[in-house]
């Protein structure tokens, strides 16, 4: 099968390499993203973001990855999606396989994000869509007026505890430590809308025949039942770096793929950005700066400006 040329490949659509694709093709380079699923990655999943400049009010996940998107497609990019890749080869040439096509190209960024982490709580994987879920605003209308649980204690759980305040009759947040890791303005509207804490908690068990039926819990030592319909799991994320681990491209203890500042990897050539990276902070802000530093630093690459330096 005969490689499709392009300048600069691009594996992952959410907002990572949206933005490095907007920042290609605004620089002239004949842009490819390919991208498994749908574009917006996470970000679809998220009911609202309060926190991305620009929108005071807020502005719901899936409308910003629709905004992302047209702007990057006017620029002249090409998306292809729902393609998995397959297989890298990372030589001179950095060749892309799907199931579709080989794509070659002299620069790649590498922008396929995270997963969501299982808890690992007996029960999670028995009862997996059928009340066990991981998005609550893909699954959140099924349980309206229902008593639902949320596990995590970060910006995205107390987010969703907030969006599923507006559908389910109670909504209690269980967190492992004694106090959340979201943002103070989020904590805050937490209480104000009458989400429920249990703090110092771990889940032993998630209960349930054919359906959730609640969470066996171990609270300051001493164990706990607790009767819910659903269970909503955000307890963070986990990297899609094994195609890129496969390929040769150095990687963490954790799974992420190592960059330095300008987002370059092991590989000449290769780059990395957003939420896969060993970069500290897993915000849309940073992940989109970082697919600008990648896209800009692989047109320095490819064009050999004046300005660049290896």
């Amino acid at each position: 099968m005969k490689a499709e040329r392009w300048d600069l490949l691009i594996i992952g659509g959410g907002p990572t390499g949206l933005a490095a694709g907007l920042y290609a093709a605004r620089s002239g380079l004949k842009t490819l993203i390919v991208e498994a699923k749908i574009p917006g990655g996470l970000l679809l999943e998220a009911p609202k973001i309060e926190n991305y400049p620009g929108f005071p009010e807020g502005i719901a996940g899936q409308e910003l990855a629709s905004r992302m998107m047209r702007q990057c497609q006017l620029a002249g990019v090409e998306l292809r999606y729902p393609e998995e890749a397959l297989e890298l080869q990372l030589g001179e040439a950095k060749r892309v396989k799907t199931a579709e096509g080989i794509y070659e190209g002299e620069a790649l960024i590498l922008a396929m994000g995270t997963r969501h982490r299982r808890l690992g709580a007996p029960g999670e994987e028995r009862l997996r869509g059928r009340g066990v879920s991981y998005c609550a605003l893909c699954d959140g209308p099924l349980f309206k007026d229902r008593r639902v649980a949320i596990v995590g204690g970060g910006n995205t759980a107390a987010s969703e505890a907030l969006y599923l305040a507006d559908i389910a009759s109670e909504v209690i947040l269980i967190h492992r430590r004694p106090t959340l890791r979201a943002e103070r303005a989020l904590v805050e509207a937490l209480e104000k809308r009458g989400v429920r804490l249990i703090l110092n908690a771990v889940v032993e068990e998630i209960v349930g025949e054919e359906e959730v039926e609640g969470l066996r819990l171990r609270v300051d030592g001493r164990h706990m039942k607790l009767g819910v319909e659903a269970v909503f799991i955000s307890v963070g994320q986990e990297p899609n770096s094994e195609l890129a681990r496969s390929a040769g491209v150095e990687v963490d203890g954790g799974g992420y793929i190592i960059v330095d500042e300008r987002q370059r990897t092991n590989i000449q050539g290769v780059y990395a950005a957003g939420d896969i990276t060993n970069r500290p902070y897993k915000q849309v802000g940073t992940a989109v700066a970082q697919g600008i530093t990648a896209a800009l630093e692989a047109y320095g690459y490819i064009r050999r400006p004046y300005y660049y330096r290896e």
